[in-house]
This record gives structure tokens, sequence and C-alpha cells, in this order.
């Protein structure tokens, strides 16, 4: 690239920071940086283009085209040239605009005039803020440093606006990170938080873009990109020697570290006049941009490779993010793209709520809040772009809603929700001890589900009656490298202590579909959440599974021991499994240990297949727990994981409440008793119809136990399930109109 073209470019950047240093307001500013842009390229025509809303781009500043048509022209994302930028991320440059694809001839700015087009967009880390453009009346297509040039100055306008340069009075752009935000996503985890963000790896801000000594900058670069390069390779060699898959990655990793491209990018950047933090950003930007038009799986997960590369590189130039001390407010609501299970866990109960911009219903982290009871939202689109540290939240984690930086009537209405749940709270607490007794004698046990030592003081304070579903994958989740046998021991005794006396029901091992160990060799399967996972698992490396259950043994060391297995899908893998148990029993009693006071063995019903095994397979068994989370998926064969199905299908389907009433009706058939254990046991119109349907025992997280146990005893179940046949003799598809206008005419009359 020609030194005298990096000079201009450098004398731009210069006469542009003077122009944003000036005290003057928004619009002004905007106005003076057109008129540089177009002297500068030797062009009629510079326009600023600003997106309004998501769908929306105005003309918010010019130089060569009609005044009156600022804050008059609007287009719609996608319509003519500037539209197809703002979409693609992409360059457009035409000798003959008129002629492109797409143009859209814009009579109130008189571009008629104008041949060339050369539009490039305005974003900063894949966040689209608008297009910036330069027409003129000569048919010709801009060079490759024109484009460059045109390129870094659109940086700089990002880092500008990101800094809040262009507000003010008539104001060109609204100001950033101030507005309410209101972001929908998934449930995680219920419950509502009020707090404060803190953001798990901070945002970079780049307050200095614009660089007077490019010798200095490229210095600054190369110490930053070899004390990258030194951490990658410390990361190497302290990686597991025989987890291949943790080293691919960071091979992978120190490939892009040590990119000649990547690094003369960046020097070019700063060649024309960006500082080296401005040059970082500006390569992640347009990586950033390509990343969402990528389909392949693996292009993807490269781009993200260097786009981590890329923030590690900004944190050690500035100083910013992790590990700089930023003070964790006294309400947090952690923020982050997405966060392992260890790392949620060190956070611990601290934390009033969580909000992950990816995430699903299945994973670590969903599974770590759910046993901490910490309200959590995944899939909230754009929190990490919009979120800063110390902004106002509201978590509404029963609908998968955020609101950030909350209007005062937002916050009256959700505080108010918040009040009513504390006087709840206060109802439920009252009925602590007393049983779950309909009105009409029957009893339900309402059991708790757990998974972390944290949960256990949950047990007395919920009222539970014990532990229906220990979850033990979490102990090897949050974990590096497999535990010891000694070590699940001391565990699971920690737990049965807490229980003083009360049951556990021990779950074995859960992984694989969406629980992959981080020491366990990731499985490439096309259909994981049906494939090699949990008793599938257990039987084919049947060593980590005889270690588990010997664990269970020697923890109960003469007290009763409950285990279930997971997943079973046919009676063979329930009998091999229970033989593996029963040998183990045997073994444990020739070396002399102590043995179980009783031993119960059981199975978790989460395929449709077991409830039509034989008759000998529910005899055999010393209890069954209907896995409603797996079951249900498989029963509508919708994926739990999948936004787009997995709402559509209700757990009050007469379809799904008579094969639950099935099940039942065969484990009464053998006198096995039954539990149902899921998120939907610990819903009030859920649990109802369950037991209607003969269910005596419902394993929930502790925090629905009150709300549960309060509505049934409430109510007539004999009254419930007569208006639960009525409606499935109706053709209905759902009882759930019929149950929800009963149970109104109920509150009514009362």
């Amino acid at each position: 690239m020609a030194d005298s073209t990096e000079s201009e470019s450098r004398k731009l950047l210069g006469r542009l920071r003077e122009a944003l240093a000036e005290d003057s307001e928004g619009q002004e500013r905007l106005d003076h940086i057109t008129h540089l842009i177009a002297d500068s390229m030797a062009t009629e025509v510079c326009s600023i283009y600003l997106f309004r809303d998501d769908e929306t781009l105005e003309l918010c500043a010019t130089e060569g085209l009609k005044a009156e048509a600022v804050h008059q022209t609007r287009m719609r994302l996608g319509e003519g040239l500037v539209g197809r930028v703002a979409k693609s991320g992409s360059v457009v440059n035409s000798a003959d605009a008129p002629k492109e694809r797409g143009f859209r001839y814009m009579p109130e700015t008189g571009e008629e005039i104008y041949s060339s087009f050369l539009g490039v967009p305005i974003q900063r880390l894949g966040d689209a803020l608008g297009v910036l453009v330069v027409q003129s009346r000569t048919a010709r297509e801009f060079s490759e440093d024109e484009v460059y040039a045109l390129e870094v100055v659109a940086m700089v306008l990002a880092e500008m606006a990101e800094l809040g340069a262009f507000i003010g009075e008539g104001a060109a752009l609204s100001a950033r990170h101030q507005h309410p935000v209101m972001i929908r996503g998934g449930v995680g985890q219920e419950g509502t938080a009020e707090g404060h963000v803190f953001l798990h790896e901070p945002r970079v801000v780049v307050t200095n873009p614009i660089a007077d000594d490019p010798h200095a900058e490229r210095e600054r670069l190369h110490e930053a990109v070899d004390t990258l390069r030194m951490s990658v390779d410390e990361m190497l060699a302290g990686a597991m020697t025989g987890d291949t898959e943790q080293v691919k990655v960071l091979e992978a990793y120190r490939m892009f570290a040590n990119s000649k491209g990547w690094m003369r990018r960046m020097e070019e950047d700063i060649a024309r006049g960006l500082s080296a933090e401005a040059a970082v950003e500006k390569e992640q930007s347009k990586a950033r941009a390509r990343m969402s038009q990528v389909p392949d799986a693996y292009l993807r997960e490269r781009l993200h490779d260097l786009d981590d590369l890329s923030n590690r590189l900004l944190r050690i130039l500035t100083g910013q993010g992790k590990d700089t001390g930023a003070e964790m407010p006294s309400d947090p609501v952690l923020v982050a793209r997405n966060i392992g299970p260890g790392e949620l866990l060190e956070y611990g109960r601290s934390l009033k709520g969580i909000i992950l911009e990816e995430g699903s219903v299945g994973s670590h982290a969903a599974i770590v809040a759910r046993a901490l009871a910490i309200p959590l939202v995944i899939n909230a689109d754009r929190i990490i772009t919009e979120a800063l540290n110390g902004d106002h939240v509201l978590v509404d984690g029963e609908q998968g809603i955020v609101h950030l930086r909350p209007e005062d009537s937002i916050k009256t209405a959700f505080r108010d929700k918040i009040a009513m749940q504390t006087t709840a709270a206060e109802k439920y607490s009252s009925i602590r001890e007393l049983p779950a007794i309909t009105k009409d004698g029957t009893e339900i046990r309402l059991s708790m589900n757990a998974g972390l030592m944290a949960d256990l003081p949950s047990l007395e304070s919920s009222g539970a009656n014990g532990v229906g579903l220990f979850r033990t994958e979490l102990q090897f989740l949050i974990r590096n490298q497999m535990p010891k046998r000694g070590e699940l021991v001391a565990l699971y005794q920690r737990v049965l202590a807490a229980a003083d006396g009360q049951k556990v029901v021990f779950r074995t091992l859960d992984i694989g579909s969406d629980k992959v160990l981080p020491y366990m060799k990731p499985q490439e399967e096309p259909n994981p959440a049906m494939g090699w996972r949990a008793i599938r698992l257990g039987l084919d490396k049947p060593g980590v599974m005889r270690m588990q259950l010997q664990a269970f043994i020697r923890a109960c060391a003469g007290r009763p021991l409950s285990v279930m297995f997971p997943f079973v899908a046919q009676f063979d893998e329930y009998r091999v499994a229970r033989a593996l148990l029963e040998k183990e029993l045997e073994n444990e009693a020739r070396l002399g240990h102590i043995l179980p006071e009783s031993v119960e063995i059981g199975a978790m019903l989460e395929t449709p297949s077991l409830a039509y095994a034989p008759t000998q397979f529910f005899e055999s068994c010393d209890f069954i727990s209907i896995g409603g989370n797996d079951l249900k998926q498989f029963f509508f064969a919708a994926d739990r994981e999948n936004e787009r199905v997995r709402k559509r299908y209700d757990s009050l389907n007469v379809s799904f409440l008579s094969f639950i009433e099935q099940i039942v009706e065969r484990c009464e058939s053998t006198n096995t008793p039954v539990s149902f254990c899921g998120e939907d046991a610990g819903r009030p119109l859920e649990a109802l119809c369950f037991a209607a349907m003969g269910l005596r025992t419902l394993s929930m997280r502790p925090a629905s136990i009150g709300p549960i146990k309060s509505m049934l005893r409430s109510i007539n179940l004999a009254e419930a399930k007569s208006v639960i046949d009525e409606a499935r003799n109706s053709g209905t598809q759902s009882v759930r109109p019929a149950i929800e206008e009963w149970l109104r005419e109920r509150v009514g009359a009362d």
C-alpha cells in the first residue's frame, strides 16, 4: 500500500479527531464529518445512514444530497443499495449504481445525477449501527485503497458512536446504553429478580481509536501479540496430555495467534491511522460479521476462536476486562454469552439472577441455576451488546423476559409482582409442616430435586418429603478430571447426613447428550438426546458405574439406600444394571464393609417403550420414577431444546395424560410405587392433573413445593378428576381450559 495513501488516510482521521473534539452537538458533528470525508475522498456526496430501529435506516447527515432529505429519507433493512450493505454487513462498490440489483431511487434526495456508489457498514463487533456512503457523478469503481480508507473511517464512527459523540439536541443518534430495552429469551429457571448487571466478560471500551504515531502503535501491538502467544503456549503446555479435544482447540488458538495474515491486516489498519486497539477491533468486527454468514459449523467455531483471541488481545492492550477487580454489586445479575457449571458455581448463591445470550434448558448452566434456585433467562439475544456493568435490570424467569434499564412504570409493576410472591411465600411457610392432603382426603407426597450440597437446607425450609431425585452428574461436570471414589463417598455421606433420616433417591450418572464431561471425548451424534447417554453409556463403560455404585453403598454405612437408573428403554438394560448393583453389594459384604440397612432399586421411565415393558419389569422394580422432561419430548417427538417446537405441545394434552394414567395403572397392578419427576411436577395445574391421574408422589424444585401444597390442600381431587374425564370425553385436545375454568369457578364460589 502506498505511503502517500496511508498518509492521506491518517490526515483524514486527524481531521476527524479534531471535529469530534469540538464543543458541538451530535448533528453538527455528523454534518462536519460528511463534509470532511467528501472533501478528502474527492467525491461530491458523503452520507451517513443510521438505524432508527432494528429494521429501519434513516439518512442522518449528508454532504451533496438535498439537505431537506435529512431525517426524512428512510428505508427498510435490505431495501436499496444502502439497505443491502446494512443487511449483508459487506461493501457495495458500483460504477453504475442505478443498474445494480436492488437499486432504489429516492427522488427527495436528488441522487439521480450520481453514478458511482460506495457503501460500507458502520458496525462494532458485529453490532450494526448504520451505513457510510460516498457517491460521485463520474462512473467509476472505487479503488481498493479508497474502500479500505472508508472502512477505517466507518470503524472510527462506530467507536465514537459507542462513546456518545453524536448525541445531543436534534440528536442524530440516540444514546447507546442509556435507553430502556426489553429482551425476550427463553425460560431456563423460573423465578423473578431485580438487581444490577455484572458482566462475566466486561466489554472492552476503545477510548482512543485514532493514533498519531503509527510506529509506536505497531510496537504496542507486537508486544501485546507476543504476550498473547506466550499465554496460549502456556495453556497448551498445561493441557491434559490425554485430552486430545482440548489440545486441538488450543492448537487452533495458537494457529490464529501466529497468523501472519491477521497481523498484517492489523498493521495496515495502524498505518491508516488507527490505534492498536481499534485495529484489533476492526478485524474482530469483520470476523463477527462473517460469523453470522457462515453456514458451516466448523468454520463458525474457528471464527469464535479468533473472536476469543481478539478479546484476549484487547484486554492485554487496554488492561480492561476480566481480573481487573471490577466490583461486584450487592445485588448482582450475571450476564454472559454462556458459562460453564464450574464458573457458575464459583459465583454461587450471591447471584440474584442469570442472563445468557446462548444456553439451553438442558445446558450445564441451567442445571446449576436450577440447583441454586437462581432465576435464569436463556437465549437473550443481544444482551452482551446492550448491557453494561452496573445497569439496573429486572429478570422475569417465569416468562423469559429481561428489562434492562427499565422505566419507572415497569419497575413498579415488577416490584408489585415480587411483593405478591413474597406474601405468597409467607403463606406457604405457614403450611410447611402440614401434609399435602386434598379436601377429599387424598395425601400426595411432595419431594424435592437436588444436585448439590447447597440444595439440602431446602429440605427443611420447603417442607419436602425427602429428595426424590439427587442428580449425581453435577459433581462430574464441574471438575476437570474424573472424581475419585473416596471423594464421591465423602460427598454422598454429607448428603445423607444433611437429609437427617429423610429418604434420598440417588440417580446414577446421567451424562451424554447435552451433558458432556470436560474430560470425556465428545461423541459426534446426529441426535444426541436419543444417543449414547445415561444408562447406555454406563453399561458400555461399567467401570465408572461400578465405582459410583460402590460409593453409594459405602456412603450409606448402615442407612437405607435408594438408587435409580436413568433413561432405561428396555427391560434388559434395567436387569443388567440391577445385577451390577447386587454384585457390588456381594463384593462389599465379602470385603467386610457395612452394608445399607435396606436397598431399593428403581428405574426412571423416560421413554414410551418402557411403559410397554413386560410385567416382570414392573415386578422387579422397587419403585419407578416418571422422568417427565424426557418422556414428554419423546412422546410428542418435539426436542425440548428446540424453541420452535417444544412449546407447541401441552403436558395437559389428553393423550399425554391418558398415557400417564396407563403407566400408573401398570404400576398399581404390580404394587410398584410410582412418582413423577420433572419441571411439570412443580406447576400447579399440571401437578393437580397428575394427582388426578393417580400419582401420589411428585418430585420438583424446592421453591415449587409451597405453591403445589397450597393448591392441593384447597381442592377436591375427585371433582378435578371428573372435570378432566369430561374434557377427555368431549374430544378436546387439552384439558387445560376446562381445569382452569373449574378452578376459577371455585375461587369465585369461595
